[in-house]
């Protein structure tokens, strides 16, 4: 058998298996000390009426033509689409990100990620988080947690906290003698680097699904591998196992409310925009390929956005922040399903000159 053939075999054998793995992907606490494992699935209902009746709740980020977040606009600005037939939106609400006692809250989650990327990148971007944090003090608009993501799982170096010089001195504390799986092991090291990025990404997905609100989950850090379908051949319950996955983490970060944003330092290349062809939503098991899962691909979806690479990760953390200022959330009830796991493309549009919503690009009905 093939390299290429046994990495195949590997991926799918495990992939239909790691959105489950949740205990080993629980994240531990500062200081090494263990939290509870997320809930297996289904998780347990939200105060959102999502969980109970199917109707789906949309976190909408409206920006002017200079990208700065909009305020003080009404349902009637607001037109749902959905699969490009106009939706009745349910509920609306505006609101105010930066406020002490915002409803619901707003949290913020910024993710070094220690897998993809080298150490000198880890460590510079450390500076810059660090940077970030202590320009803002003791003042951050909305609580900021920090996560560290490991080789050894995914573990809290931070629990939520508006003050920014605390946060920047737990930072500090990071062990800079942190282990990584090595470019050379090709195929093999690529492979591992998905599934343990995915599995963490995932088990994010499952603690903060219980909670209410809006996540901004900022991931520093390239992504992992896109890995080329051409060498990734599989049967068709293969296909439909690899399917089934992206189905799943894409709804786990919908009902989560997780906007997630990818953010990257360094220089460019035409291979950092490879994610911009895996856009679409895959509607057939036939159509689906392990790009599907790349961390760019799923920020667009999930109504984040895509930063970088620059050297500047101070302004693109701000920006990203910045998102969460002003925003509106509104309901919809989807229509009936002609089958299981039916995409659908949804679009929010604003009826006034300049101004563009950002949601989610899709969902699984």
């Amino acid at each position: 058998m093939c390299t290429s053939q046994r990495a195949c075999l590997v991926f799918f054998l495990f992939l239909p298996v790691l959105l489950s793995a949740q205990q080993s992907a629980a994240p531990s606490g500062v200081g090494g000390q263990p939290q509870p494992a997320s809930s297996p699935r289904p998780p347990a209902p939200s105060p959102a009426a999502e969980s109970r009746q199917g109707r789906i709740e949309l976190n909408v980020v409206v920006t002017d033509t200079s990208g700065k977040p909009v305020s003080g606009l009404e349902l009637k600005d607001f037109t749902l689409l959905d699969n490009n037939l106009p939706g009745k939106i349910l509920s609306f609400q505006a609101i105010d990100g930066t406020g002490p006692a915002a409803d619901p809250p707003v949290e913020v989650i910024v993710l070094l990620d220690t897998v993809n990327i080298g150490f000198q990148q880890v460590a510079d971007a450390r500076q810059q988080i660090g940077k970030f944090l202590r320009q803002k003090g003791s003042h951050l608009a909305q609580p900021m947690s920090i996560y560290l993501f490991t080789i050894d799982g995914l573990k809290f170096q931070s629990a939520p906290s508006a003050d920014g010089n605390a946060l920047a001195e737990d930072l500090k504390q990071v062990d800079s003698q942190l282990r990584t799986i090595g470019q050379a092991q090709g195929a093999w090291g690529d492979i591992d680097r998905v599934l343990l990025s995915i599995r963490n990404l995932d088990s994010i997905a499952q603690t903060e699904g219980n909670k209410p609100g809006l996540k901004i989950l900022i991931w520093v850090g390239g992504g992992w591998p896109m890995l080329d379908s051409a060498q990734f051949q599989t049967s068709s319950k293969g296909q439909q196992q690899l399917f089934d996955s992206i189905v799943e983490l894409s709804t786990s970060l919908r009902e989560a409310h997780i906007a997630l944003y990818s953010i990257s330092s360094g220089q460019g290349g035409r291979a950092m925009f490879l994610y911009e062809d895996f856009l679409k939503g895959v509607k057939s098991a036939q159509k689906a390929s392990p790009s599907n899962l790349g961390l760019k691909v799923l920020a667009v979806q999930s109504g984040g956005r895509v930063l970088g690479p620059s050297n500047d990760l101070v302004g693109m953390i701000d920006s990203c922040v910045q998102d969460a200022s002003a925003f509106y959330t509104l309901s919809f009830d989807p229509p009936p399903a002609d089958k299981p796991h039916e995409y659908h493309d949804l679009k929010v549009v604003v009826d006034k000159p300049g101004l563009k919503a950002r949601t989610n690009t899709g969902y699984y009905n």
